[in-house]
Order: structure tokens, then sequence, then C-alpha cells
């Protein structure tokens, strides 16, 4: 430990808030929150360390820090700096994901039943989150059949398909009064609560019903929605019948390695369960608090947390003010929590049988910036174009952060230049239009650029850097004869191979693929925009609202193209529909 951190140390208050690690660059490379600043941070100095934590202290030049009123107040602190400037020893959710819930659309005028990614709208209510998409969506689809709801986002002026199957009430052409909406929607809210055994009897008689008419066909179509409900609701081994939304949360430690796994229950119902595997970074709690702050701030709150551990329960009780957190001592709940631990040392085993830890992002990264010679790139930007012959031009950017997409900062641009064929021109203005709006803002730049085409788009990038007046270390990605990629180009020109580096190779492969994969999805999202909207160009009676509807009902050109003049009579009147059917078939 050097003078200056002993300093530093000596002046520490003992009062909760964050702190920021640096390095000799002045880089902020970890950041941590404290109930006693003094006492936390002077242990990472005092104490032997292992793994990251070790190699983090090794790289600490000096540290700043911000005196909070209270640990909640630091914790809130820490995420946001975190967000802000991506510290590589930081642990990041930032791949996790969102489950669908099924929403009942109760306080709208005609309720309807819908997939949602968030519980954002006040006027639903919302089931799940269901681990399996196609759960959800197999359960949206019995309702919709079972229950005569309106099927459409937007009420059309006349019945559709679905009123004349009775699957719909067709508030388009009748008055539909609250109490018969009402009913409907307990029913539903029943439903998806788990009591199901009415349907299921309703089902049954239908099929019977069906089959002593000799409707086989739709004793058939009976028969195939009971063995979904049976698939989709069929009961976990372990359920509650309190009804209650809870998570259970265990940990499990191992060579400097912990695993977190929670067991999702939403109405008493074992839905999911997920697993975190992370190398430690300083004291352990702390760490593992800080993740489940983390998730809780991207993910729904249940009404219970339940935790294996008396800290973490303080910890959580002080973070979150509207979930109940308990650690049990007995109980079923304290017999589930073996199971959440089990499951924990469980992950953790698997983690080390099948993860390759030598492929750690960080040490890429490491590796990279030595073999181009800058510092270690935590955050890189790639670029890439696509268009057809010219015609629906896109710039696409992506960015890693740590090795790891954080799509939230991905960026397209349609481009504007005369010839869009001409694909140097097009990542000049690009990275023109990029860069010269982070330094007007005076944004902070990328630690690293990379471009996708050799030589050729490497001068180009080159060019705009300079007359930018901008120092960003920029390299290209080449291609072997066989068109592979094989190996990359410097700024000094110079060519490296990765013949005997395949984890870089692969970490780069991956970081090219996602940019093509946005370039080429960016693409053909505007090409399909344009090519609708020149398809309705000249149809009397499709006007905004009805281009909009039929965007949304037909995602795509092929798809409007195969749809038959009847169905699209349910959306269009009939003279309209028949209109945009002999264009769509004169132009195929």
């Amino acid at each position: 430990m050097n003078d200056l951190l002993k300093k530093e140390i000596d002046l520490l208050p003992d009062k909760p808030g964050s702190y920021q690690m640096r390095n000799k660059d002045n880089e902020i490379i970890y950041i941590g929150k404290a109930k006693n600043l003094k006492k936390r941070v002077s242990q990472y100095f005092l104490r032997p360390q292992n793994g990251k934590t070790a190699a983090m202290v090794f790289n600490v030049d000096h540290f700043t820090t911000i005196v909070t009123s209270s640990e909640k107040e630091a914790l809130i602190l820490e995420m946001n700096l975190i967000q802000k400037h991506h510290p590589r020893y930081n642990i990041m959710l930032m791949d996790d994901k969102h489950y669908p819930y099924i929403a009942l659309h109760t306080k709208v005028k005609d309720p309807y039943v819908s997939i949602s990614r968030n519980t954002n709208d006040k006027r639903c209510e919302y089931f799940g989150p269901f681990p399996n998409s196609l759960a959800a969506f197999e359960t949206v689809d019995i309702i919709n059949k079972i229950y005569p709801l309106r099927k459409c986002r937007n009420v059309p002026k006349s019945p559709c398909l679905y009123y004349h199957m009775h699957q719909c009430l067709g508030p388009c052409i009748n008055k539909i009064s609250n109490e018969k909406y009402n009913e409907i929607c307990q029913e539903i809210s029943t439903f998806l609560k788990g009591e199901n055994k009415e349907v299921i009897n309703k089902l049954k008689e239908k099929i019977k019903t069906s089959s002593e008419q000799l409707e086989f066909e739709k004793a058939n179509e009976y028969n195939q929605m009971l063995s979904s409900l049976l698939n989709v609701g069929e009961k976990q081994q372990v359920e509650f019948f309190d009804k209650m939304d809870r998570d259970l949360r265990g940990f499990s430690t191992r060579d400097n390695y912990v695993s977190l796994v929670v067991f999702i229950y939403r109405k008493g119902i074992l839905l999911s369960k997920r697993s975190f595997v992370y190398e430690l970074i300083g004291e352990l709690l702390d760490f593992i608090s800080d993740i489940i702050f983390q998730y809780y701030s991207i993910n729904p709150h249940p009404k219970e947390l339940i935790v294996t551990n008396d800290e973490l329960k303080q910890d959580c009780e002080s973070y979150f003010q509207d979930m109940r957190v308990l650690y049990p001592s007995k109980g079923k709940l304290f017999d589930m929590l073996s199971t959440v631990l089990i499951n924990a040392k469980e992950a953790l085993d698997e983690h080390f049988m099948t993860a390759r830890l030598e492929d750690d992002n960080l040490a890429l990264l490491d590796r990279l910036g030595k073999i181009i010679n800058i510092k270690t790139p935590l955050r890189i930007e790639l670029f890439d174009n696509s268009h057809l012959s010219g015609t629906n031009a896109i710039g696409a950017m992506v960015v890693f952060i740590n090795g790891e997409p954080v799509k939230k900062m991905y960026r397209k641009f349609n481009l504007q230049s005369k010839n869009k064929q001409d694909d140097v021109n097009s990542m000049k203005e690009v990275l023109t239009r990029r860069y010269s709006r982070l330094k007007e803002e005076k944004s902070s730049f990328p630690d690293l650029i990379i471009l996708d085409g050799g030589l050729t788009q490497l001068n180009a990038g080159i060019e705009v850097l300079k007359k930018l007046n901008i120092n960003i270390p920029i390299i290209s990605l080449v291609k072997s004869d066989k068109h592979k990629t094989s190996g990359l180009l410097d700024m000094n020109l110079e060519e490296h191979y990765f013949d005997d580096d395949k984890p870089l190779f692969f970490m780069l492969t991956r970081m090219q693929d996602e940019v093509h994969r946005f370039a080429i999805t960016s693409h053909i999202k505007k090409r399909n925009k344009n090519m609708f909207k020149s398809i309705f160009d000249d149809i009397d009676g499709i006007g905004e609202k009805r281009r909009e509807l039929l965007s949304k009902t037909y995602s795509t050109i092929a798809d409007l193209t195969n749809a038959t003049s009847e169905e699209l009579k349910q959306i269009l009147p009939d003279n309209v529909a028949v209109l945009l059917y002999n264009k769509l078939h004169k132009e195929k």
C-alpha cells in the first residue's frame, strides 16, 4: 500500500457512503458502498485478497468517496454511479431477461387479454411472470377461445370472424353491459389464479356434447384445448396454498465464486428457478445484497422475499419497503430454503464443470489491448451498414461494455448520402454523425472502435477521426481468402492473426455477429415499413389509422400478401379489402 493510500484511509470518516477505486489514469475501476467508509475501505488493503478482488486492489492507485446520510442512500448512489461509469470490476445484470406476463385489460372500454413484457399499465391486472413464453401464449389462446372478449386491439366497425364463431361479444355492433364484462373478467382472473376446475369441466362437457352430435372436428378442437390447459396449468411439486407471490433466495460459495439462486412463486405456484454465478468481489454479503438490489431494480417486486441470512434480511428490509422480508428458522418456508440452497450449490458445481473460466471477458479485453498497444478497451463500439441495392440503407452501431452487449446504447442511422451503395462513404457518414455529436455534447468516447471491412474501411475511419480531431483507437477486422474473419488490422496498418488465440477470436466474432444482426434487422424493418407505405399510397379508404392496424396485424409483406380477401374484410370495408387484395396479387 503506497503512502497516498495510507493518508486517504486515515482521513476517511466513520460514516456511510460510496467509494470509488481509481487506477493511475484516474479511471474508476470499482464502485462500492459501506455502512462505515473507514472500516470497509481499509479492509481491502489490510487483509489478504483472492481472485478478482486481489487484481482490483493491485490496480488501485487512489480512491474517492461520497458520504451519505444512510446505507440505503449509499446503495442507491452506488447503483447510479455503476450505471454511469460501468467499472470493469463491478457486476452488472445487463443481460437480465424480462419474462412475459398475461395482462387482463379491465379498466378500458371493452376489456381484452394480451401478452405484456412489463407491468406499467395501471388499467391492467397482471398474471405471471411466465418463464416459459410458449406457456403464456398458449394460455392467452385458450382464454380467447373460451371467453368471448374482443380479440382486436382496436375495435373495428364491422364484426369479424371471431364474432361469427361465437368467440367475441361483438362490441363493434353490440352494446355490452359493464355487469357482463365484470362477470367474464372475474372468471378469467379466477382461472389465471390457478382455479381452473370449472373451465376443465366445461371443456369436458363440450367434448362429450360434440361427440354425441357427431361433430368430431369440434370435439377434437376442444380436446386439444383441454390438453393444452392441463399442460399449462400443471402444478409444480411444491405449492403454497396461501396463493402468495414470493421469491426465495439462497447462495453458495466455492473458490472465490458465488452462486445466487431465486425460486419464483406466483399465486403460490413455483413458476421458475433462476441462477446467477459470478466471481466474488469484496465482502460476500455486500456483494449479494448488491446483486439483489440490481435484480429488483429491473424486475417486479413480490409480496414476500425469503432469504437465508439475518444480515441480508436487515439489508433488504431497509431497501425494499413494499416487500415483506423473512428469514425463517422452521416450517415449510425453511424446508423450501433448504431446496434453494441445494440448487445454489448445484449451480456452482455445474458452472465449474462446464464454464471455460479461462475465457474471462476482462482477461480477453486485456489481451486485445496489449495486442494493439492501448489500455484495456472496456467500452467498444462496432459499426456496420446494410442496404438492398442502395435502398432503405441503414447504418448500425452496437456497444459492448466489459465484453457484454448493452442494447439500450445501440443506435441506428438512416443514411443520407446520395450514393448509398458506396459502403465507404456510408461508413464515413455514420462515424462523422456519431462522434461529432459526442464531441459537441462533451460525452465520453469509447475505448475502441471496431469496423468490418479491412484496410478500406479502416482508412475511412482514420480519416473521419482526423478531421474531427478526435483520438480514439480504431481497428478493422480482416477476412481470409474464404471470406471468414481471420484477424485484425490496427491503426498502424499492422495485421494480427488469431491462429493461437481462439478465445479472443471467438469473442470478437460474437461482437461482429451482433453488429451484423442489428444492421440487417434494422434494414429489414425499414424496408418493410417503406414497402407497406408504397402499397397503401394509392388505395382510397386506407388512411393513417388503417395503415397502422394493417401493419400491426401483418408484420411482413409476405404475411399481408398471403392474407385472403375474407381475412382483409375483417378489418377493412369490403370494397377497400378487394382493392388491396387485387393490388397485392397483381404486384406479386
